[in-house]
């Protein structure tokens, strides 16, 4: 029979731990692990609005490692963190908790990938300029595909905020899209000329032909998945993995890839650290900071490979 709990993230984990101790025979230094592990995730997601087990995503799990890897972690206690974290969304999962195992495809940080992957200028640029040369032939999916990225890069969006949008969200006339991020917190974000173009070609010879291939009403979503439904997160997810494949770099290849150039660049192009904090809809100035290290590392590498004395 399902363990039952009320919904609450602490009350999941502390369940979890007692299933984990009368259940599966785990060592007292294993469980010790789970408890430490998983009390330090209830407190990071709460900080960050999710305190409801439903709530808990892989993009939240991703950057709970991601912000022990830039505090300084050593390898082994992420790749344990990871550890921890999968057994107990797999629970979650199995005892219907959860309707989807939220970490089953979270992955420890690789050694040496200490910073986000963010891709330079030019990429984006010639990505940019593919996905144009593609949606140029007014195929539904190329042009769904270039407004995605076209308003990931632009609006430095979460890839839940993205498939979360509906038509009547986006203004055209203002350059604003309202987005709903963690913590139920709405917020409106700024976008570009390029993106809105984009969006203007994917709504009035696109989505039409997307939503065609739906046997039910489509509804207000501001983009459709190739079946005619709202885009999912999977879906998104592998649309920018494909693109990002093609490129040089290492480190993560989905939509947050973009999200962290955004911000990266706009540091780079003397953005003020708030105001980007406010973009982003980060609780906190020090997660924002992050991306300061980021182009403080990129001016470290070009001055090794251009300075004659580095």
């Amino acid at each position: 029979m399902a363990e039952q709990t009320d919904g609450r993230l602490e009350v999941a984990v502390h369940t979890f731990l007692a299933h984990a101790r009368h259940a599966r025979g785990l060592s007292e230094q294993t469980l010790r692990a789970y408890a430490n592990d998983l009390e330090q995730l209830v407190a990071f997601a709460a900080a960050r609005g999710v305190d409801d087990i439903a709530r808990l995503d892989l993009e939240v799990l991703r950057d709970w490692l991601w912000d022990a890897d830039q505090r300084g972690l050593a390898r082994s206690t992420i790749a344990r963190r990871s550890s921890s974290v999968r057994a107990f969304t797999r629970w979650a999962s199995e005892t219907g908790a959860t309707a989807t195992d939220a970490g089953v495809r979270l992955r420890a940080p690789k050694g040496g990938s200490h910073l986000p992957r963010v891709v330079s200028t030019d990429q984006v640029r010639v990505l940019l300029d593919g996905l144009g040369a593609r949606a140029a032939t007014d195929d539904p999916g190329a042009l769904r595909d270039l407004a995605v990225v076209e308003l990931l890069y632009a609006a430095a969006i979460r890839v839940s905020e993205l498939v979360g949008i509906d038509v009547t969200d986006v203004d055209r006339g203002r350059l604003t899209v309202r987005v709903l991020g963690k913590g139920g917190k709405e917020r409106v974000v700024p976008f570009g000329v390029p993106a809105r173009d984009a969006l203007e070609r994917w709504l009035e010879h696109g989505r039409a032909a997307l939503a065609a291939r739906s046997e039910e009403p489509t509804g207000p979503a501001l983009f459709l998945g190739d079946r005619g439904g709202r885009l999912g997160v999977r879906s998104a997810y592998r649309i920018v993995a494909r693109l990002l494949a093609d490129l040089p770099g290492e480190g993560p290849s989905g939509p947050h890839t973009f999200r962290h150039t955004a911000a990266t660049h706009l540091l780079d192009g003397g953005a003020d650290l708030r105001a980007v904090q406010e973009l982003l809809g980060h609780a906190s100035l020090g997660t924002t900071q992050i991306y300061t290290h980021v182009s403080s590392a990129r001016l470290r590498e070009v001055y090794r490979t251009a300075h004659p004395r580095a």
